[in-house]
């Protein structure tokens, strides 16, 4: 079998790959276009996330002023979409339109029926008509509202709270940037929706939840066993597998336990990973790797899952599949991979240890930098290949698990130590947590993964929990 570059030629390489690190962040001198073409958001492949877009105003009304210009207003916002372009290059805008009328709203039912939820954008006092119009669409509703717009704020709260504001909520902020995160829910329900995992295993999936799952959330899971696997490990050519295995090997800070030939094996069943997704309409894998398929396949699966959030696909460890649906929801809101964890407890230091031994090197998503790692072993395995990634200190972080579809555990906090001891799994944070340290353990339920991603998403969460009729609870 080829051999990849030596550790001999790794070191003498060394000088020539410390000029390629950006801001602590090393990156691969021949790093692939961050995200395939087939992607159209992170993780989802065959549409666009449908907003309907609808300003509300009424003409000559007192607030903000009676001489607005509502075409001039619209304008203005449309100036806005169009600077935050990039953000939401995965959105399709149906509509765009201003509705100055409660006629004109009920008269946009056909528009409203295949989107995935609607923005409505405030411009003048007077639109509480219009705006209970769009709720009775039965739409998923975000409502953005700049000060000064008028007083119907003060009636938000409570229509946020009433059965006709089930699908309702609202950001009041003179912050543009606002409108993208608006959007956030409505991307996580089609990214949801759009999205179907693998599930690398000879055990019967379990149906109940898979038929909730895509009932609930329209999330297609199937199962796969080892041989269309071997196939598409024995269809990718060595060549190919051989400069993975060199671009790991130069990206990597060091190169600890693995052999050239587990690296070579590993990248080999990445390139694999990549092709069944592509075979099988697919964008998150996950593989029974300590059960069915346990020594079955060519080479443990770490690198293929951290290489596939690495592009904005997702792979997810030992078959947990309520951890692969949690990560498509984090990642639907974010944009951003997740990291399955083995948490242990730290109360001295109000922290949980969360570690594994997968983990991505672009936990800020695709187009974000690549964070420092080196090759390892699986710790309680001794072989394999792994990435131990080295996070970001500091970093607010969300800890989730949709337990079934009914019901999401949260809780968040910052990044205070990244450990590099030999005890646990390789990748290790050290997460001091918002909250209680010793209510979360006292109360700790549904095993031991979590699914954590960069970011506090609260806010994110609360929103899709509300559209989707899911029960949140704060774990700390």
């Amino acid at each position: 079998m080829s051999q990849i570059l030596g550790r001999r030629q790794f070191l003498q390489a060394g000088a020539a790959i410390g000029a390629l690190t950006v801001g602590g962040s090393r990156l691969w001198a021949d790093e692939p276009a961050s995200r395939p073409s087939a992607l159209i958001s992170p993780g989802c492949r065959r549409s666009k996330v449908r907003v309907a877009k609808v300003y509300m105003g009424i003409p000559k009304a007192k607030w903000p002023t009676p001489d607005l210009d509502l075409n001039a207003e619209v304008e203005t916002y449309e100036r806005e979409f169009a600077r935050l372009s990039r953000e939401l290059a995965d959105v399709e805008f149906v509509g765009s339109q201003l509705v100055t009328a409660l006629a004109q709203a009920n008269g946009l039912a056909e528009t409203l029926a295949d989107v995935d939820g609607v923005l409505a954008i405030h411009l003048s006092m007077g639109v509480t008509p219009i705006l209970r119009a769009l709720l009775a669409a039965g739409k998923p509703t975000m409502l953005f509202a700049a000060p000064y717009s008028g007083h119907e704020w003060t009636g938000f709260g409570a229509l946020r709270e009433s059965k006709d504001g089930a699908l309702f909520d609202c950001i009041l902020s003179s912050d543009y940037d606002q409108l993208a995160v608006a959007i956030r829910p409505f991307r996580a329900i089609h990214h949801m929706r759009e999205v179907r995992i693998l599930n690398v295993t000879t055990r019967p999936l379990p149906e109940a939840y898979v038929q909730a799952a895509k009932e609930k959330f329209g999330t297609d899971i199937a199962r796969i066993d080892r041989q269309p696997v071997l196939d598409a490990y024995e269809s990718v050519s060595d060549a190919d597998a051989r400069a993975e295995a060199e671009r790991w090997a130069r990206g990597a800070t060091q190169i600890v336990e693995p052999s050239d030939d587990e690296i070579f094996r590993s990248c080999k069943l990445a390139l694999a990973f990549q092709n069944l997704l592509d075979a099988h309409d697919a964008t998150a894998i996950t593989v029974d790797c300590y059960g069915s398929m346990y020594r079955q396949l060519p080479a443990f699966p770490c690198i293929g899952h951290t290489r596939l959030d690495d592009l904005g696909f997702a792979g997810v460890c030992e078959s947990d599949l309520t951890c692969a649906v949690t990560g498509i929801l984090l990642q639907g809101l974010s944009g951003r991979p997740a990291f399955v964890s083995d948490p242990t407890v730290d109360e001295s230091k109000d922290s949980i240890i969360l570690a594994h031994c997968r983990c991505a090197t672009k936990m800020d998503g695709p187009d974000g930098p690549s964070a420092p790692y080196k090759l390892r072993t699986i710790m309680e395995r001794q072989e394999g290949c792994v990435a131990q990634v080295q996070m970001r200190l500091g970093q607010k972080v969300t800890q989730a698990k949709l337990i079934d579809v009914a019901t999401l555990l949260y809780f968040t906090g910052d990044i205070a130590d990244v450990p590099d001891v030999e005890r646990g799994c390789r990748t290790k944070i050290t997460v001091k947590v918002d909250g209680d340290i010793e209510k979360l353990w006292r109360n700790w339920s549904h095993g031991l993964h979590r699914q954590t991603c960069y970011g506090d998403l609260t806010r994110d969460l609360e929103r899709w929990c509300k559209f989707m009729g899911v029960a949140m609870t704060n774990e700390a």
